[in-house]
């Protein structure tokens, strides 16, 4: 789970910005600051290949309380649920359009048994989650219960096999478990338990950081031992290589050279960590300017890992045949104050809304390989799009990041330039200060072009001209403070607002307030 994040030189001194200083306790400035100057080139000739619907994943891992108490409160609970399914997490997560949902884990995946979570609830054994706090797992929510859930949100399947520690024999009897038509013992043994037609199981991850808590292999026994596993793949299904976690180029050679023929995807982990360390992540709230740019710089250093990733399996695979798909990705802070440590709950604020956007946009650039990604978690862990406290929730930021991005699904990525300065004293020394402004435009399905637009400074306006039609409608995330957020207390103090830009002879003008995600439809390329 843990990648190299370039760590910005400390100290950072950026001039004015009154909202932004404020929220770190500093000084307000004297007046405002003048907006910074970007140009925008649009081009009607496609950048690639379309962004694929999937890359707006979601990442649902038994950990903490993103299963039981975030999206299962269980069929006797009086939250309002459908099969044990709440119903406002549900009717939240169908209003942005999940397209696949990964499941069980994550590491937990790599201790499951398929076997204890069938059959009657009351009877399924209670294992400990040695992953994530050694508590007791109830195995209340199994296979008939997640394809339950998918069924209800309209979403694939992405099982994430285990390759740690089950046998190959055991991960094909669950796939034939859940998709044979057959008379079959196991076919018969799904249909006493509830389920009489067969389910659509599309990816199917085989083993997840075998790096790391996946087994700690050698790629060169991962890659074996990945060919072994889908020798027993008797069901039609996209297999996944569980590629790199950690910044290390070897292991997708490794894994592309010695089995790039039996796998249709690889996949990437990325977290974006704000701060010195594993061990001092950073808050999630409170943070300074300079935690604030740490976080968008590394977030942006997604780019550079798939770019060195693309570039090993353009070797291996000039024909393009295996995806890349980052299928953990995602800000991970340290945990909230009085939070079980183990259960990664964290607070999500206006930054992790632009990291979103900003990880986004890399996704948009690279529609030839990426053609999946998954945010680490769907609720209450990591970067998660929905908070829940007993009955309340919450939308998160990173929701409506989701919500703002929606008409990108299926959309063509058009060729663009961006003339933007760069901000901030963050090591202008060595290169490492950051753009003002970073953009992606797209022709979506029903041919309308949009626009996405994210200020990264915390203090300065920008002025955009772009050469587009106006005018420009769509709608904007920002606020005053860097660490904005919505509580219980105050669930709808973050939301989006409408915005518009009138036509102007001689191109587009929109203006960006500082710190803020704008979407927009617009007219043609001039």
């Amino acid at each position: 789970m843990k990648t190299s994040i370039t760590r910005l030189l400390a100290g950072l001194a950026l001039a004015g910005g009154a909202n932004a200083l404020l929220a770190a306790g500093a000084p307000a400035a004297a007046e405002p600051l003048a907006p910074a100057q970007v140009r925008l080139q649009v081009s009607a000739e496609a950048a690639g290949p379309v962004i694929e619907p999937t890359v707006y994943g979601h990442f649902a891992e038994h950990l903490g309380t993103g299963i039981y108490g975030g999206l299962w409160v269980g069929t006797g609970s009086t939250i309002p649920h459908t099969r044990g399914w709440r119903n406002d997490v549900i009717q939240a997560l169908k209003r942005i359009g999940v397209p696949v949902v990964r499941w069980p884990g994550g590491c937990f995946a790599d201790d499951y048994d398929w076997r204890d979570g069938i059959g009657p609830r009351s009877q399924r054994p209670v294992r400990l989650n040695k992953f994530w706090g050694m508590v007791p797992e109830p195995n209340e929510v199994g296979t008939h219960e997640f394809m339950d859930l998918v069924e209800q949100l309209g979403a694939e399947a992405y099982l994430a096999g285990n390759m740690g520690s089950m046998t190959p024999r055991a991960l094909s009897q669950w796939l034939e478990y859940m998709t044979s038509d057959s008379r079959s013992s196991l076919a018969e043994e799904r249909r006493r338990n509830g389920r009489d037609k067969p389910w659509k199981v599309k990816y199917l991850g085989i083993g997840n950081e075998s790096w790391g808590c996946g087994g700690h292999m050698r790629p060169e026994y991962q890659a074996d031992l990945h060919r072994q596993y889908v020798t027993w793949l008797h069901t039609p299904v996209v297999r996944v290589a569980s590629g790199d976690g950690e910044g290390r180029d070897e292991v997708i050679d490794t894994l592309m050279a010695r089995a790039g023929q039996d796998m249709d995807a690889i996949t990437l982990h990325y977290y974006t960590v704000p701060g010195p360390s594993w061990e001092h992540k950073g808050s999630a709230l409170g943070f300074t300017p300079e935690y604030w740019a740490r976080a968008l710089r590394g977030a942006m250093g997604i780019e550079a890992r798939i770019e060195a990733t693309r570039r090993i399996m353009d070797r291996h695979d000039p024909a393009g045949r295996v995806a890349l798909y980052v299928d953990e990705w995602g800000t991970w802070h340290d945990p909230e104050p009085g939070s079980t440590p183990g259960f990664l709950q964290q607070q999500n604020s206006l930054r992790d809304a632009l990291v979103a956007a900003l990880t986004f946009n890399v996704f948009h650039r690279h529609t030839t390989r990426v053609k999946m990604a998954n945010v680490a978690q769907m609720v209450n862990v990591l970067q998660a799009l929905v908070l829940t406290d007993g009955p309340r929730m919450l939308l998160t930021p990173t929701y409506h990041a989701f919500d703002l991005y929606q008409p990108f699904k299926g959309a063509t990525p058009l060729k663009l330039q961006l003339q933007t300065p760069r901000w901030g004293e963050i090591g202008k020394e060595s290169g490492q200060d950051l753009p003002a402004v970073d953009a992606s435009v797209a022709r979506a399905t029903d041919g309308r072009v949009w626009l996405a637009l994210v200020n990264l400074d915390p203090q300065r306006p920008a002025r955009v001209t772009a050469n587009l039609a106006g005018p420009a409608e769509g709608r904007l995330l920002t606020a005053a403070a860097m660490d904005a957020h919505n509580s219980f207390s105050q669930p709808h103090a973050l939301e989006p607002s409408r915005f518009e830009a009138p036509a102007a002879s001689g191109g587009m003008v929109l203006e960006l307030p500082p710190k803020s995600i704008v979407v927009v439809r617009v007219g043609e390329p001039g």
